[in-house]
């Protein structure tokens, strides 16, 4: 097998394929490039067919730290579970592939994706899709490819749509949309947005949709390149899951009770009622049959609940819960639901209920991210918790699953457009949402509760945000937008379309589909029906909460933030931190200083303003004239130093320390006095002049006499004359006898 390798430009980026040298054994590997950034994607399909019901696909991103000349943190010092940003370029991956495989393939597809370079420009991400789609075509894996994944950028001050942009070109970006699907089929939508329009935001997606053609038509040139050189890809056949007649016929016998029993707007009465009728149906089978189709009758059994709900919808107009196509579940909000917490807020739609927590703290209480992308962290975060109670089952808790990651990033990038400015308000932000019932939709919930959530904690948002979830049925030739799905709408129809939005625009978009007739027109559709659902929801918690509380709770941590002058960051801190850690200590605040002089002050009750003073007071620079009230804190011959701030003292000369001549500072004045000066002069280098206020009479006998003066002042010149060689006890006469001779050079 020859290497074969295919270096090309698309929308001003370089991209490269390759495939031929590494991972020869797995079913199919490729390398793929855009500028430095390299992944390698290998696919695996396991010889052996799967005694599932389902299609068992795993997707993994192994994020190697090495890939950034970076060393893993941590005490291990090697890569260990998976960041949530591998987590999510692994749903990434998932999400378009999936729907691409045939019905009934039951062999098991492993796709891995290893980051061997990132470059620190150009995002791995997006490429592992096409990455995966050329693995599986040149293993000649039977799937519906190929298929690709655009990111499209949009320039805030040009309007230009970008493919692919760069970290640097993202930043000046108002839209961030992830596209997965092939050149004509749009199966998998990832997007944050700073409230953009939905005209806008599908005009981007109609972009995308032929971004993703140019890319597919490259896999293509590729390909035909690598049979070229290595010849045909031999198209392996796997045993798919035929349909049994017999087996589809008996158990269609009884649409009419499945259909009776999904009519029940209660979610575990009716699924009560359908295990109900599965059941029965599953006993009409011998259990010889039971055996020999055991993996005929549960899908047949599936598409019998799916077809029937998906029927009643398009040919009556009513959903299983007796809601009309646009209709939303009836809504309940309350905020300050928890005492003591910072925040909360619970958001309750239908059967879906969630619980939002705030917490507030310092900027250094933000996320450190270790991971290969050039982003070191962030001050907001929001996690996603789903426990087998709220659906009413048992189960494990544990770590996070990819699914509730993936929905607390969603709910993350829906807020995160309107969350103040660091500079306005200086804390790092967590919200936990806590799903308490599921039924469909929970992360829109989430989203609304953290909402909520916010703004009872004083967050100052520059506008509410909330979103809806909607849902596709497209059966017997006709196309039902769905609004608020519900659990069953997601998993048995064809689509599923979360946005959301502020009254200006959209923030976040989620799209699943496997809907191959989708069109513009029905996105279109489904944004301006979305709309008015975020409208709808929108108006029923502004009706609980109008605008955000004007402080945080008194719970919360205050966080004042000042600037220091850059020369006097040394200062504040002190040497080895001890000036620093006395203030946290004596105040109870905390105290992070920036680099550039920025510092912020955290803490509850008075502990702030405390702190805050004495910072103040140690870069504070004494002027003439202020007047201080100051403690001695050494004494010479010639005056006092007083300190008069943290760190700066100030001479108080002998002659200025009373009324009067005072032979020596301690007749009047003795070191730990409090004294009263005021500022006369502060030199070029910084040394303080200090007169004393309300100057004391000198004491008695304190004044030196004539004689003691005298010898005072001729005291100075007897100690030149010595430094100089003592030239004043030479004899008369004496012209240098006995004295060392000065040389004289001479010029050479």
């Amino acid at each position: 097998m020859a290497l074969v390798s295919k270096t090309f430009e698309l929308y001003g980026k370089t991209y490269t394929f390759e495939a031929g040298e590494l991972a020869k054994q797995a079913t199919g590997a490729a390398l793929i490039k855009q500028g430095d950034t390299t992944v390698l994607l290998t696919a695996v399909v396991s010889k052996e067919r799967k005694n599932y019901d389902f299609f068992p696909l795993t997707v993994d991103f192994n994020e190697k730290m090495y890939a950034a000349g970076r060393i893993p943190g941590g005490y291990l010092k090697r890569e260990g579970r998976p960041s949530e940003k591998a987590t999510l370029t692994a749903r990434m991956i998932d999400r378009p592939l999936r729907p691409s495989f045939p019905d009934g393939f039951r062999n098991e597809v492993q796709v891995v994706a290893t980051s061997l370079v990132a470059d620190q420009s150009n995002p791995c991400d997006v490429i592992c899709v096409m990455g995966a789609s050329l693995a599986l075509s040149l293993g000649g894996v039977p799937f519906e490819g190929p298929l690709a994944c655009v990111r499209i950028g949009r320039n805030r001050e040009t309007g230009e749509f970008l493919v692919n942009p760069t970290y640097e070109e993202r930043e000046n970006s108002d839209l961030d949309l992830e596209l997965g699907g092939t050149r004509d089929f749009i199966s998998m939508v990832e997007a944050g947005a700073e409230e953009v329009t939905e005209e806008d935001m599908l005009a981007a997606m109609q972009f995308g949709q032929e971004a993703l053609g140019a890319f597919c038509d490259a896999q293509l040139q590729f390909i035909e390149e690598y049979e070229r050189v290595n010849g045909a890809i031999v198209k392996k056949e796997y045993p798919l899951d035929e349909p049994v007649a017999e087996v589809h016929d008996r158990i269609f016998a009884h649409y009419d009770e499945m259909a009776a029993a999904l009519c029940d707007a209660d979610k575990l009465s009716r699924m009560a009622k359908v295990d109900a009728v599965k059941q029965a149906i599953v006993a009409e089978f011998t259990e010889e049959e039971q055996v020999e189709w055991e993996r005929e009758i549960p899908v047949n059994l599936k598409k019998l609940e799916k077809q029937a709900m998906r029927t009643m919808v398009v040919e009556t107009g009513e959903r299983v819960d007796g809601r009309a196509a646009d209709e939303i579940r009836p809504i309940m909000v309350k905020d300050n639901y928890l005492p003591l917490v910072h925040g909360s807020g619970l958001f309750q739609r239908g059967q879906t209920q969630v619980l939002s927590v705030l917490s507030l703290g310092m900027l250094n209480e933000g996320q450190r991210l270790d991971t290969i992308e050039p982003v070191e962290g962030k001050r907001y975060m929001h996690h996603y918790n789903f426990p087998p109670f709220c659906t009413g089952e048992t189960g494990r808790i544990g770590s996070p699953k990819r699914r509730e990651i993936g929905h607390g990033n969603l709910a993350e990038r829906a807020l995160l457009p309107v969350l103040p400015d660091e500079n306005e308000f200086p804390y790092a932000i967590r919200v936990v949402s806590e799903v308490m019932e599921s039924n469909g939709s929970s992360s829109m919930a989430s989203t609304c509760g953290s909402c909520l959530a916010l703004m009872d904690g004083g967050v100052p948002l520059k506008r509410p945000v909330s979103g809806i979830a909607m849902g596709l049925i497209q059966e017997e030739g006709k196309t039902v937008v769905l609004s608020d799905i519900q659990g069953i709408e997601d998993f048995l129809g064809d689509m599923d379309f979360k946005v959301t939005g502020t009254e200006r625009g959209i923030t976040a978009l989620q799209m699943d589909n496997k809907a191959t007739g989708l069109t513009f027109d029905i996105l279109r559709r489904a944004l301006e029906q979305a709309k008015e659902g975020r409208a709808f929801i929108l108006d029923k918690m502004l009706q609980v909460i109008p605008e955000p509380r004007h402080e945080t709770r008194p719970t919360a941590p205050r966080i004042v933030s000042l600037q220091v002058p850059v020369d006097k960051i040394r200062d504040v801190i002190g040497s080895g931190g001890k000036v620093i850690r006395g203030i946290q200590d004596e105040t109870g605040a905390s105290v992070d200083i920036q680099e550039d002089g920025t510092v912020y002050v955290g803490g509850t009750g008075d502990s702030v303003d405390a702190a805050v003073e004495r910072i103040k007071l140690i870069i504070k620079v004494p002027e003439p004239g202020e007047e201080y009230t100051g403690r001695v804190v050494s004494i010479q011959p010639f005056g006092a130093f007083v300190s008069l701030l943290p760190g700066k003292d100030g001479l108080l000369h002998i002659s200025r320390v009373a009324q009067g001549r005072v032979d020596k500072v301690e007749d009047v004045l003795n070191v730990g006095d409090e004294v009263k000066v005021r500022v006369l002069e502060v030199d070029e280098r910084g040394k303080i002049s200090l007169d004393r206020i309300d100057k004391p009479e000198a004491p008695e006998g304190s004044a030196p006499s004539h004689a003691e003066r005298r010898e005072r002042a001729d005291r100075p010149a007897r100690q030149r004359r010595d430094r100089e060689g003592g030239r004043s006890h030479r004899a008369p006469g004496d012209h240098g006898q006995g004295r060392t001779p000065r040389r004289h050079h001479e010029a050479e």
